[in-house]
């Protein structure tokens, strides 16, 4: 069973029914199959951040959810009233040794163009600037400008 990948511009046939043993595992055949680039290119990956702090945000986001569950437990036995205070101390020590970014109040809703913090509308997640832009452009819908 021969493999062709001319999409890429390159092209390799290999037989991977009688290659297979002598290549030793099935991770090496993926690497031959995949193209290789011939230029090294040194430009910054590209993401679908605005900046880098919508990016500080994401990353926020999900500590915040990977920690949440053991966060909120951890609150509660810290303030109940019946439990000793040894063991309201440990709770203290175990959220503190929790990241600083897994708590919920360091998530800041930001636009999802400009990576704006202030005046977003929520519903759209864009700043009021972009969302008069793009309101203005009639660019969304059940938006209509005021007419009086």
């Amino acid at each position: 069973m021969a493999t062709s990948m001319a999409k890429h511009g390159l092209t390799i046939a290999v037989n991977l029914r009688q290659n297979a043993h002598h290549i030793g595992c099935l991770q090496n055949i993926s690497a031959l199959l995949m193209p290789r680039c011939a230029v090294q290119t040194t430009c910054p990956l590209r993401t679908n951040y605005a900046d880098w702090r919508m990016r500080r945000d994401a990353i926020r986001r999900q500590l915040t959810k990977e920690h949440s569950q053991e966060r909120r437990l951890l609150n509660c036995i810290r303030k109940n009233t019946i439990l000793p205070d040894e063991v309201k101390v440990m709770a203290d020590q175990e959220i503190a040794s929790l990241p600083r970014d897994s708590s919920y109040v360091r998530i800041r809703n930001r636009c999802a163009i400009t990576s704006r913090s202030r005046g977003v509308v929520q519903r759209w997640r864009l700043s009021r600037i972009v969302w008069r832009q793009e309101a203005d452009a009639n660019h969304m819908s059940g938006v209509q400008r005021a007419k009086w």
